[in-house]
């Protein structure tokens, strides 16, 4: 049995940047077991696996699919680069005539619109509540969200991006320092510099050695968390965000009255073929 599989580099125009993420169409589901398996041969941070909801559907008709992403270690309940990576599938590939396509997931309905050269995706905002008072230190700011277990860690206005770009974490380290469940991933962030171009409003890294990535390239769940932060903390409902990892990624950010974030972004297609099983 062969099935298909893609690899997108997203939240990038340019091959080799952002972040990459592996998509598999599927006809039918298989076993966990089996997706764990393919998502440990790809590894990546994440790959993603779509299937039909209803049998009469087809990939270029359906507008609705079940989607499920997998790290090399674990199934995660929510992942931005492998979604906008899965709607670039459809669209591109697929030729799915939708204007919008919706996925169910274990975060609930993820729609994608199309936009241009891009993609605009509707995610759930998902808003940390503070966990300590740090004072004058080069730590600023630690929030919290429980719905997605990130800690985001904001690092002092007087650091700028190369000192969040020169920081070295260990990942073994980091993983050994938080056993008690609550904490999944570590966002480091900074205040941006809107005034001069492109104006990014903030930058990040992210880090998940709990499920196997020691650090993600380019991040939409952690975007979630950072977009309702940064939102606050700058009055502004619209964002220019950069990922400021070895790859590096944008992310154009718009937080929504109804609870909800739009994230915007593109992809480029680096590898296309089929995995025998």
């Amino acid at each position: 049995m062969e099935i298909p599989v893609y690899t997108l580099d997203a939240f990038t125009n340019s091959p080799f940047k952002g972040n990459p993420a592996a998509v598999c169409p599927l006809i039918r589901e298989l076993s966990d077991d089996l997706y764990q398996k393919i998502a440990v041969e790809m590894n990546l941070s994440e790959t993603a696996f779509i299937t039909r909801i209803n049998q009469s559907d087809d990939f270029t008709k359906g507008s609705r699919f079940h989607l499920r992403w997998f790290t090399p270690a674990t199934e995660v309940n929510l992942c931005g680069h492998a979604t906008l990576a899965s709607a670039a599938v459809l669209f591109q590939y697929k030729q799915n005539i939708n204007p919008t396509l919706v996925f169910e997931t274990r975060s609930g309905e993820l729609a994608v619109t199309r936009k241009g050269e891009g993609y605009v995706m509707d995610f759930p905002l998902n808003p940390p509540t503070q966990e300590a008072a740090v004072g004058n230190h080069p730590v600023q700011d630690v929030y919290l969200s429980s719905n997605t277990e990130k800690l985001l860690v904001r690092l002092a206005d007087s650091c700028d991006r190369s000192v969040l770009t020169s920081l070295k974490v260990d990942p073994v380290t980091l993983q050994s320092s938080e056993r008690s469940g609550r904490v999944k991933g570590l966002i480091l962030t900074i205040k941006g510099s809107p005034n001069c171009q492109p104006g990014y409003d903030f930058y990040s890294r992210y880090f998940a050695p709990w499920y196997g990535i020691p650090e993600d390239p380019v991040t939409g769940s952690a975007h979630t968390v950072l977009g309702s932060y940064w939102s606050k903390k700058l009055g502004k409902k619209k964002m220019l965000a950069y990922q400021c990892s070895s790859r590096g990624g944008e992310l154009e950010l718009e937080v929504r009255d109804d609870g909800r974030i739009n994230i915007a972004g593109q992809a480029v297609t680096v590898l296309q073929g089929s995995i025998t099983l």
